[in-house]
């Protein structure tokens, strides 16, 4: 299960103020500082059967490491984004559904796609900054993501915060958002890339 909190950065000065924050500086994991380049594609049926179902199939390049990724649809509110989310090494760039064989979304997956082939129809392209924290009580990523979701009718720019829960409560991962958000006067997103790519591509 997949749980975080989504945030929309409003500028470059933002970004980059909340990551040279001192806010969580005395929990902060020693050398989890990162910044890699994220190209994503996101695939479907011709007739769209993921979609319709509410599951999202990625192969994400994080720098040189391939994974692979199922996501269902799950739920968002206030920014708060809670679904199941299943990640797999994978020995390349190129869609492979058997890798999710071994579990039960994977033969979900497996069987709506009925051996159809797979075409790239959400593509994003992002610049990661992240860390970790440690408060005690949970341990959370946080993610400043900049770049852009593309699909084939045109592209949209990215500028969010990430905070993924790791490891404790749901509580303590919405009180660590409250202080950023608060802070910087964040609005909270509701919309995954994916959702914001698919609205893109049905003209909404």
């Amino acid at each position: 299960m997949e749980i975080e909190l989504k945030f929309s950065v409003p500028d470059e000065d933002t970004r980059q103020a909340i990551w040279e924050d001192e806010l969580y500086e005395l929990c902060e994991e020693k050398d989890s500082r990162e910044e890699l380049f994220f190209h994503a594609r996101y695939y479907d049926t011709e007739d769209g059967d993921l979609a319709k179902n509410g599951i999202a199939y990625r192969v994400r390049m994080e720098g040189d490491t391939p994974v692979a990724t199922l996501k269902c649809k799950g739920n968002s509110e206030e920014g708060l984004h809670q679904r199941e989310e299943i990640n797999i090494p994978a020995s390349g760039a190129e869609p492979d559904p058997e890798l999710f064989r071994e579990c039960s979304l994977g033969n979900t997956f497996i069987e709506l796609i009925k051996g159809k082939e797979l075409k790239c129809c959400v593509e994003t392209k992002i610049n990661r900054k992240s860390f970790r924290i440690d408060t005690g009580d949970g341990i959370f990523e946080f993610s400043l993501d900049e770049g852009e979701v593309i699909t084939e009718k045109g592209s949209i720019p990215i500028s969010e915060l990430e905070i993924e829960l790791y490891s404790g409560d749901k509580e303590e991962l919405l009180k660590v958002g409250d202080k950023v958000q608060k802070k910087y006067g964040l609005e909270a997103e509701d919309k995954s890339k994916y959702a914001k790519g698919m609205e893109m591509i049905e003209g909404r």
